[in-house]
Formats: C-alpha cells, sequence, structure tokens
C-alpha cells in the first residue's frame, strides 16, 4: 500500500465520521442551514423585499418566499450580474455558471466562495466515502480524468463565468493534480470530437484509474479508445477501477459499458448542478444518493401531481414519503431562494435520507393524461433490454398525437442501438407492460383503446451525436431530452432515421 493511499483511508474516516454526525440528526442539521440562510441574507436586497427579519419559523418563509422558477428570480439576478453588491446574498458571488435555458435564453447561476467550497468538498466526499465503504484506496496512485467543459473564463462586470465543470477545475486539490487529465491545453478544446481524440491520445498509454463524466460522452470516449487499441477498455486499463457519473441514469448504458470495458467496475453516481451539489451515491450496497444536509442548501419539496396548482404544499424533509415523485425546491447559501430547480425526485430511504432523480418537472408526457415521468421510461428501457439482450447508445420518448389513418395515437421511442434486440416485437411488448405496470393512467389508457402499443424508431448509428452537433450541444454537460410532451425533438429526429 502506498502512503497516498494510506493517507486516503484516513482522511475517508475522518470524513465518514464527520457525515455520520450529521445524517443522524437530519432535521436538526436542516433547522441549522435554514436559520443560518436567513440570518446572513436578512440586509439583502432579497432579504429586506420579502422581510427576512420578521421570520422565525419556517412557516413565516413559506408565507413570504414564493417558489420561483430562474424567470422569476432573474429580475434581481440581472442586478448581480450588472454588479452590484448585497442583491441576493451578501457581497458578489465569485462565479457565474452559464447555461442555457429553455425559456430564459442564457442563465447566469450566482456560485459564492462558500458555495463553491461546498461543491468541491461534495465531490471530494463523495469518493472519500466510497474509500472508507470499500476499503478500495489503490486507485488514488494512478491516473483520474473527468470528461468536462473547457475550463477557460470569462468576466463580466469583474466576475468570472464559464461552464460549471469547467469552473470545477479550478479547484483540483495538489496532491490530485500529477494524478489528473487531459493536460490542461486539450481541456480548453472546445469542439468535442477534436477534444475526445485528443483525450485518447493523451490518455491511451497511461495507467488510468478512475474515469469520470456523462454516461452518453464517456461511451463515445470509450468507442474511440476502442477503435485505437482494439482492445477492451478494462484490458487497457488494466488498474480501472472507478467510473464516476451523474447527469442521467447508468441503467441503460450499463450493458453497452460492461460489453466496452469487458468486465466490471464499481460506479458512483452524484447528483451536482451549476445551482448545487445535493447527493451523492454513498453505498455500494442501497440503492439511492445520501442528500447533503449540510452543505448550505435548504430543500423543500412539493408533489410533482400538485406542482401545477395554484398554491401547491411544501413539505420539508420530516415530512416526504418514500417513493412519492417529489419537485425539489431549493435555497442556498448562492442566495437562490425557494428555487425551482427543475428536477424530479423520489426516496427510497428516509434514514438515511437518500434520493434517487427520477426526471425533470417540464419533462413528461402527458398528452392523453398519462403523466410519464423520466424514470418509468428509463426503467421500461432496462427491463427490455434485460429479456432481449439488446444494448442501446442512446433514446428518446414522444407522443404520437395524429398518426396517419385511422391508428390510435401512440408514444414513438426513437432508439440508437448498439446490439439490436434478438426480437424486437419481444422487446416492444416487454417495455409496453413494463411501463403499464408502473404507470396505472398508462395502463388505463391502452385497456381502454385510447392509446395502442408504443413503436419503436430506429436511428442510424451515430445519428444522435449528430443531432446533438447540429444543435451545438455535443460533449460536455450536454444531455439528451430523455422524454418530451411535444413533438420539437421527435419531428428533427426523423432525418437521422436508419
Amino acid at each position: 500500500m502506498s502512503l497516498k493511499s494510506f493517507m486516503a483511508k484516513i482522511f475517508a474516516r475522518y470524513i465518514a465520521r464527520k457525515t455520520t454526525r450529521w445524517k443522524t440528526r437530519p432535521i436538526e442539521t436542516q433547522d441549522k442551514v435554514f436559520t443560518h440562510l436567513i440570518e446572513t441574507a436578512t440586509q439583502t436586497k432579497f432579504g429586506r423585499d420579502h422581510g427576512f427579519e420578521a421570520i422565525s419559523s419556517y412557516s413565516d418563509f413559506v408565507e413570504r418566499v414564493p417558489i420561483r422558477d430562474y424567470e422569476a428570480l432573474k429580475i434581481y439576478i440581472e442586478e448581480v450580474v450588472a454588479g452590484k453588491e448585497n442583491i441576493i446574498w451578501p457581497g458578489k458571488p465569485i462565479y457565474f455558471a452559464k447555461t442555457s435555458g429553455t425559456t430564459s435564453g442564457v442563465k447566469y447561476i450566482p456560485i459564492t466562495a462558500v458555495s463553491i467550497k461546498n461543491q468541491v468538498e461534495a465531490s471530494r466526499n463523495a469518493i472519500l466515502n466510497y474509500i472508507h465503504e470499500t476499503g478500495n484506496a489503490d486507485f488514488v496512485d494512478g491516473k483520474m480524468i473527468f470528461l468536462q467543459g473547457s475550463p477557460e473564463l470569462q468576466e463580466k462586470n469583474g466576475i468570472k463565468l464559464g461552464r460549471l465543470s469547467g469552473i470545477s477545475a479550478h479547484y483540483v486539490p495538489n496532491y490530485l493534480q500529477k494524478n489528473r487529465l487531459p493536460s490542461w491545453k486539450t481541456n480548453c478544446i472546445e469542439d468535442w470530437e477534436t477534444k475526445v481524440n485528443s483525450i485518447v491520445e493523451e490518455t491511451i498509454d497511461e495507467n488510468m484509474t478512475v474515469i469520470a463524466g456523462i454516461p452518453s460522452w464517456v461511451q463515445m470516449y470509450f468507442e474511440r479508445l476502442h477503435a485505437k487499441s482494439e482492445k477492451k477498455v478494462g484490458e487497457l486499463f488494466q488498474n480501472f477501477k472507478l467510473f464516476i457519473y451523474g447527469g442521467v441514469n447508468y441503467e441503460p448504458y450499463r450493458a453497452k459499458f460492461e460489453d466496452l470495458i469487458g468486465r466490471k467496475v464499481d460506479s458512483i453516481e452524484l447528483f451536482p448542478a451549476s445551482e448545487g451539489f445535493f447527493a451523492y451515491q454513498d453505498s455500494q450496497r442501497e440503492k439511492g444518493m445520501l442528500l447533503l444536509l449540510n452543505s448550505g442548501i435548504f430543500y423543500e419539496f412539493v408533489k410533482a401531481d400538485e406542482f401545477f396548482e395554484p398554491d401547491p404544499n411544501r413539505y420539508t424533509l420530516k415530512d416526504v414519503k418514500l417513493g412519492v415523485n417529489y419537485v425539489m425546491i431549493i435555497s442556498t447559501d448562492a442566495g437562490l431562494w425557494a428555487y425551482n430547480l427543475g428536477d424530479t425526485v423520489q426516496f427510497t430511504s428516509l434514514s438515511p435520507y437518500r434520493i434517487i432523480v427520477s426526471g425533470r418537472i417540464k419533462h413528461f408526457i402527458s398528452a392523453f393524461g398519462e403523466h410519464v415521468i423520466a424514470k418509468e421510461v428509463e426503467e421500461a428501457m432496462n427491463q427490455g433490454l434485460l429479456a432481449t439482450g439488446a444494448s442501446i447508445n442512446e433514446f428518446t420518448v414522444a407522443p404520437q398525437i395524429t398518426p396517419r389513418g385511422n391508428e390510435l395515437p401512440f408514444h414513438e421511442w426513437f432508439v440508437e442501438f448498439e446490439k439490436k434486440p434478438s426480437d424486437m416485437k419481444k422487446l416492444i411488448e416487454t417495455i409496453d407492460r413494463s411501463l403499464q405496470k408502473q404507470n396505472s393512467y398508462y395502463f388505463d389508457l391502452i385497456e381502454g383503446k385510447v392509446l395502442q402499443t408504443l413503436k419503436i424508431t430506429v436511428i442510424r448509428q451515430g445519428g444522435f451525436n449528430a443531432f446533438m452537433k447540429s444543435k451545438g450541444k455535443l460533449g460536455g454537460q450536454n444531455k439528451v431530452q430523455r422524454l418530451a410532451n411535444d413533438r420539437s425533438v421527435a419531428d428533427e429526429l426523423e432525418a437521422y432515421k436508419a
């Protein structure tokens, strides 16, 4: 055992003890976070506008601070972007994470010195927790890679801005700098395909032990490695021990990954966003990710099926239930207040509090009242793949409301196969049965002959990448939208059919 791996185990034990202290006192921990946030922001413009001085309880907060999305908070954020101080949080943020919104155009998400510290610590603690649980630490001696956006930052009114992953690249601790790949020069390449090729050149002869990124883009990296070396990734990188991912459900990609790697490797799921780092997988045995309760974020939850009502009930941790689909609302130490992140979650454990990401509140299919969500289609796809031995590169789902002739409407699944199913009919039937089992509304619509069984449209090899490239969203933190309530994505994918 090397000195570095030995020290990693000691540090991991220390962090595990700290984590246990707050996760075994979840309500107390969240109450402290809530009080700190309110007290700190009382003299900001937002705090004065919303009477923070008079807030002494959570019910006071609910009464004074409505749920907002970015568009509704934009009036304050625009003042921050203009360089004004003490608007939503004391002083100024040190960064803006620049993202693209569907309705707001470019979004500038503020990141403060304390919030980036919490983000970096959460990312580090996810790995340390894994070391403590498994005892595996040898990988710290090898090379590590995170497929991410460019770390080159711009500046706006004295505040640096860039993609979150690029900002995070500036916070790699010194003891990992020698282990980190790719080089700074390669990381700054904007064109994703050029960047992946350069990453392949830089890593193919290295002792890669940890690889991290969004699964769809890591898959491209693995495919390029395999094409160049004619070896499985696990053979090429014999000490590759750990895959770290976030952003999308890994399960639909798992079979393809295990084929590319040639063996199984442990994985850690993360739940980071520009707005904060919310959860990480704390167990290789238990389902879900540990909700981070001491990281400067106060959580509220609204039932997804009530969210669009005029005044939906807002719940704190002590009131949530297992298996319910909730919209996650956050207030943070970067000045986001009762902010609708847009993600939906379900609790898999209440002791400790663990969650899975079930989808996006705006990304669902309910053209006929079925309210199908991402978690359901991903689980159905996984069942179909297991039943037929197929594997996929990517997929998305949309309603077909006006089919030709006298056909009933249906859900159309656009699928790019890596390995086609042994029986396409069986794949369709398995997916459809799984969806009916998970979603009673969908079952009723099929039974009542309002909808017919789903149909699969096969997308040609490389079609999804070509589609994303045409949208200027190839690589980095960009993800294919898993499902939509309209045909905006589906109609454009027609051009990429096999």
